[in-house]
């Protein structure tokens, strides 16, 4: 089995992870320094100073420093087993890379310690953490005192003109008394006399009856068009059409 190191899983607070990645290059973020005291590992990690300037937090801009001196408190991680991979590419060409190859994943180490960076307690420090408490604790909604009424074109109605429409048409619907089936029929070939296709609406106008009622008369007389030059359209059957006796005596 390949030798493995021994690794330390570390946890820093997100100004400083935020700080770090302004360093330009390969610039220094800061010196860390590992000693022993009573036997114990003392680790603690120096920011460097060109990175302590924060510009702002969240949406406000500031002129607070970040603190310097970070000591780490190490425990070790039990109950569980953690480990530490590398994934590089493969080496291939670029045309066989093309072609799926894996890269190559590498065992680097197993986490043994959790190292947790926690700022010392200074006035910067203080500082900082008053402006994330305030900027946290800021109402995601504002409420604004006007002084003036607001006048725009989308003023509030009781009803709005297409439902008013709806309810005078369905008031008309529901008043329009039934006729005699016989006298329906009459008045729908006396219209199918004039004109071959009609669409229901236009047979209700002509009808004055509900459109429940009128379909159901013109399933006994007439032919629904489904499809074709004229669709959905009502046409009588042929036995009911009077106008193909006139196109024969012509």
């Amino acid at each position: 089995m390949p030798f493995l190191l021994k690794l330390a899983m570390n946890l820093v607070p997100k100004y400083l992870a935020q700080q770090w990645t302004k360093a330009t290059g390969r610039g220094e973020v800061g010196k860390l320094r590992i000693g022993k005291n009573q036997g114990k590992a003392e680790v603690s990690f120096t920011l460097n100073e060109d990175l302590t300037t924060i510009d702002t937090i969240g949406d406000k801009a500031t002129t607070v420093r970040a603190p310097r001196e970070h000591p780490f408190t190490m425990q070790t991680v039990g109950g569980q087993t953690l480990a530490v991979f590398t994934e590089s590419s493969s080496g291939q060409s670029e045309e066989k890379s093309d072609s799926g190859a894996p890269d190559k994943v590498a065992l680097e180490g197993v986490v043994v310690q959790r190292a947790e960076c926690r700022p010392a307690v200074s006035e910067n420090y203080m500082k900082l953490k008053k402006l994330q408490i305030e900027e946290s604790s800021k109402p995601l909604r504002l409420s604004q005192q006007l002084d003036k009424a607001v006048t725009t074109n989308y003023k509030p109605v009781s009803n709005h003109t297409n439902n008013v429409e709806y309810e005078r048409k369905k008031r008309e619907e529901g008043k329009r008394a039934r006729a005699d089936k016989l006298q329906v029929q009459d008045m729908l070939f006396s219209a199918f006399e004039k004109h071959q296709y009609y669409n229901i609406k236009d047979l209700v106008d002509i009808t004055k009856q509900p459109v429940t009622y009128l379909k159901e008369i013109l399933r006994d007389i007439g032919i629904y068009n489904v499809k074709g030059t004229h669709k959905n359209t009502w046409e009588l059957k042929p036995e009911y059409r009077c106008y193909q006796v006139e196109e024969k005596s012509d």
